[in-house]
């Protein structure tokens, strides 16, 4: 309703996790370096960690778009929540391979024989794995075997798995020990500061095409970060519904009234 209105190209707060709008902030930032890091010096295993909604997906989809796809190959599981075959079946898939083995024992084997095949090409190989918590222990099992396939040099497959605090909790269990000791590269990415959502929020006007209008107020923002708890995708869903409410009132001006409203509007569908 009110894009037209202020000027802006596009949406400004749209909560999908599109790389364009990725706000590198300091915690973002170093996120993106471990990941770019774990993968060049092939680590492994990399663990990402974040609060729902604190912008793991885009930031994955960024450190995916600057993989030179001519030297990677990549594979993205976005539904963890699969059996030891059908997570080799969705890698494999994932990787451009059609004809695909029916029993665990041959898909390993297809897995090993693709990899070698890949890495003897000169290419590298990334598994990223989105909403890790969810994996169960066996799948998490055979996550770490595949971990096992390697040359004399290196490793067939650098895997990173990304997931919510639970993650943690996961890992620490005693029977995934083996696992654990394996992730060289740990990193958990940090809410915004109220300056950081600042700067967060102006490069979101900026990218939708803003000139301006409409403008916070401290005591807007102050009001917007206090009840987002500095989450990205909450300070998205409140901006939203406080541009809404200064477009009603034809202002030029987002108000702590509006960002008031935003953050009742926000409570009474989360009651």
């Amino acid at each position: 309703m009110y894009q037209s209105y202020y000027g802006f190209k596009e949406m400004p707060f749209n909560i999908t996790p599109d790389p364009k709008f990725l706000f590198l902030s300091p915690t973002h930032q170093e996120a993106l370096q471990h990941l770019k890091f774990g993968v060049r010096e092939r680590k492994g295993f990399i663990v990402l960690i974040g609060e729902v909604g604190c912008g793991k997906t885009t930031l994955c989809r960024r450190f995916l778009n600057e993989l030179d796809p001519a030297h990677f190959d990549t594979a993205l599981i976005l539904n963890p929540r699969v059996t030891e075959t059908q997570m080799l079946k969705a890698i494999l898939g994932e990787l451009g391979e059609t004809k695909l083995a029916r029993s665990q024992v041959d898909l390993v084997s297809q897995m090993n024989r693709v990899l070698l095949d890949r890495i003897h090409q000169g290419r590298d190989i990334v598994l990223i794995i989105d909403e890790a918590q969810n994996l169960s222990f066996e799948v998490l099992e055979q996550i770490r075997l595949l971990s096992n396939l390697e040359t004399d040099k290196q490793k067939l497959l650098q895997i990173v798995l990304m997931g919510q605090p639970e993650l943690k909790e996961v890992l620490a269990r005693e029977e995934l020990r083996q696992l654990r000791q394996r992730i060289l590269v740990h990193y958990e990415l940090n809410a915004l500061t109220q300056s950081d959502m600042t700067h967060y929020i102006q490069h979101r006007l900026t990218l939708a095409g803003g000139t301006g209008r409409p403008s916070f107020t401290p005591w807007a923002l102050r009001a917007i970060h206090r009840a987002s708890r500095g989450i990205p995708r909450v300070v998205n869903n409140l901006c939203d519904k406080a541009m809404l409410s200064a477009f009603i009132r034809e202002s030029d001006e987002v108000t702590y009234w509006d960002a008031r409203r935003a953050v009742k509007d926000m409570n009474n569908l989360t009651d």
